[in-house]
């Protein structure tokens, strides 16, 4: 128990410091439109950091949910705008491929054994090229369903507004959570993240679990590509360049190993909204450049890897330790 809460109770502690920090700066960072904004402005990033983090608990990595944005955001925008489809028929179809690509991915990568990273980083590859064939150039999206989503928003006291965009991010992430600790298949994915040839021993299907991993990765990656053309009503072919690596680093903020076994959805929101405190800070201070942010992202990596390595060194010599297997004989 220990082991699975502490990284997210640092977390969260990480993330408290910092906004009482913000706050002490500039008190505008109270106002819920701030709290509001930064829950838009990354809601794209938390839908595919919830996807991200059953794969990364299940000792994989996806390299291609950026590219996955790209191209959902290329294709939305060829089929509304050159073929006349309503936004209303391309979304599910768009999702449908999208999830289809990642069933895919995760075949091969239990059939033939080979590393995730090698079959998801083939994967980005295609669908950027993919991406670029269709428009090398940003296509606009005009359409009143597009322009209905963009608009809609639940008003909060204090002049806050959370768009439909944060609200799903929201909605994404509650749905994880359930998925994570309260279904056969969350139990599954810590299970193969924690020892994949026990879980084989206990029964579980990994390529069936691998599979569907994979599929929900890249369907909520195709689902924040959706949410990001409304965001920016366009699509274009480098959208979402970099987003696969800030997406891992939000998991790991969150408390995630890499190892795979242990994490939480929740702690991978923290790590999300730690981004977007860096990032709306800067913007606050006016002087920092914006690199800053991925300067604060790689501190907190270093700083999260090597506690993850100490957690896991620690628990393993508790678990050898010469007490704990006379606990174990005597049980």
């Amino acid at each position: 128990m220990i082991k699975r809460n502490l990284p997210l109770m640092i977390t969260i502690g990480v993330f408290v410091l910092g906004y009482l920090y913000c706050l002490t700066q500039f008190p505008g960072f109270a106002s819920t439109r701030v709290i509001c904004n930064i829950l838009t402005d990354n809601a794209f990033l938390g839908i595919i950091a919830v996807g991200m983090t059953f794969v990364i608990l299940s000792g994989g990595i996806d390299l291609s949910v950026g590219s996955v944005i790209a191209f959902t955001g290329v294709f939305l925008a060829k089929v509304i705008g050159d073929f006349g489809l309503s936004p209303l028929l391309a979304f599910p179809l768009v999702l449908v491929m999208g999830c289809a690509f990642g069933a895919f991915m995760g075949l091969l990568i239990d059939a033939l054994k080979i590393p995730a990273f090698i079959i998801t980083l083939a994967g980005m590859f295609f669908l950027r090229g993919v991406s670029y064939l269709v428009s090398e150039e940003s296509i606009p999206i005009n359409h009143p369903i597009y322009d209905t989503l963009s608009s809609l928003a639940w008003k909060i006291p204090s002049g806050g507004r959370l768009s439909a965009m944060g609200l799903l991010m929201l909605a994404v992430v509650v749905i994880g959570i359930f998925l994570a600790h309260r279904t056969r298949f969350g139990n599954q994915v810590y299970a193969i993240g924690g020892n994949a040839t026990s879980a084989n021993l206990m029964g579980i299907s990994t390529r069936s679990t691998t599979i569907r991993i994979y599929m929900l990765s890249t369907g909520l990656a195709t689902l924040a590509g959706i949410v990001f053309s409304i965001y920016t009503q366009a699509g274009y072919a480098l959208a979402g360049v970099g987003v696969e690596l800030d997406a891992i680093a939000s998991v790991v903020i969150g408390g995630t190993l890499l190892s795979g076994g242990v994490g939480t959805v929740l702690g991978t929101l923290f790590g999300v909204a730690i981004q977007g405190l860096i990032q709306t800070y800067i913007n606050f201070d006016g002087t920092l450049s914006s690199w800053w942010t991925k300067i604060a992202i790689g501190i907190l990596l270093f700083i999260f890897i090597a506690l993850q390595r100490g957690l896991t060194v620690l628990w393993e010599n508790r678990q050898s330790s010469p007490v704990t297997r006379v606990n174990i004989a005597q049980r």
